[in-house]
Parts: structure tokens; sequence; C-alpha cells
């Protein structure tokens, strides 16, 4: 099983083991508010079976646990895109409340970014950002991506339909 040790945390491919703690830490609003519809709250036993379903054993990982000791605290991957993008990916992430504030995610964008870029033919990996969400901002600008523009009200979260920004990291 592929493991990337940081000092924060460890970035694991997800396991069976791990369904208590990610219903723990994902059934969280204020995890949620910050994250696309897909990401259900409340966050049930069926929601985590169905997420576990899908990266469970999946290769190659583009889907990583973020872990503190062995528990799973957070989630970070990529996708892939298809036809003319297929050289560019969107990268996303997520972390328990209360391990907001310790340079995790951080951490974790870096490492998973470079494995991406190193790994497969990338040239842009891209993500979307909440208006109302400055940590996420600040861990991005972090981690190296740069601010491309303000996708102006391009979603609709929690009844309220807000700006996203467009942060990307590129390889020439």
């Amino acid at each position: 099983m592929m493991e990337i040790e940081l000092t924060s945390c460890t970035l694991r491919g997800w396991r069976w083991s791990d369904r208590d703690s990610l219903i723990r830490h994902a059934n969280n609003r204020n995890v949620w508010i910050n994250l696309r519809d897909r990401f259900p709250h409340p966050y049930t036993i069926g929601d985590a079976q169905s997420w576990l379903e899908s990266v469970v054993g999946a290769r190659p990982v583009s889907n990583f646990a973020i872990a503190v000791g062995d528990e799973a605290v957070g989630g970070i991957g990529f996708s892939l895109q298809d036809d003319v993008g297929y050289r560019s990916a969107e990268i996303g992430y997520w972390l328990a409340e209360e391990f907001w504030g310790r340079g995790i995610a951080t951490e974790a964008l870096i490492a998973v970014s470079q494995y991406a870029l190193n790994s497969y033919d990338l040239c842009r990996l891209f993500a979307h950002v909440f208006e109302w969400n400055p940590g996420s901002v600040r861990v991005l600008e972090k981690a190296g991506y740069s601010f491309e523009g303000r996708l102006r009200k391009s979603v609709t979260k929690d009844g309220k339909t807000i700006d996203q920004f467009m942060y990307a990291m590129t390889v020439d």
C-alpha cells in the first residue's frame, strides 16, 4: 500500500477500518459548507460505506486518507480530466475541524501535488475555492498555487449563490 510520510501526518490509501473515523470527522457542518454537495451532510454510515467501496484498493491511488497517528482525519485527492483537458487534474481536500490551523492541509497538498505531477503526464493542477473560505485560499497559496480568477456566481451552496476562486499550479 502506498504511503507518504510527512512531518504532520501520513498520506495513505483508504482502508475499511477508516469507516468510524471517517464518519466522526466528516459529519461536521463546518467541513461540509466548504465542499461540493457530493460530500453529504449529515455524513452517515451509508455515505462512508459508499466512499470506501469506491476507493479502497483502487489503483493507481489518487485519493488519500490524511492520517494523524493511525486515524483518518481528512482526505485529499485529484481527478484526472479528459478530452482536451487530459493533461490537467482537479485537486481537492478536506480536514477535520479539530486539525485546522496546524499546517496539515498545506503539507498534504504539497506532497500530493508533487506526486500527481511526477506520476502522470500533467502540466496543470487546479482547485476551486468558495469565496467564504479564506483558510483554503491560504493553504493553496502556501502550497505554491496561483490565483487565476473569480468565477462570479458560479455555485450555489446551502441556498446561497456565491463566487468561486480558481487556483492552479502549472509546470512548463
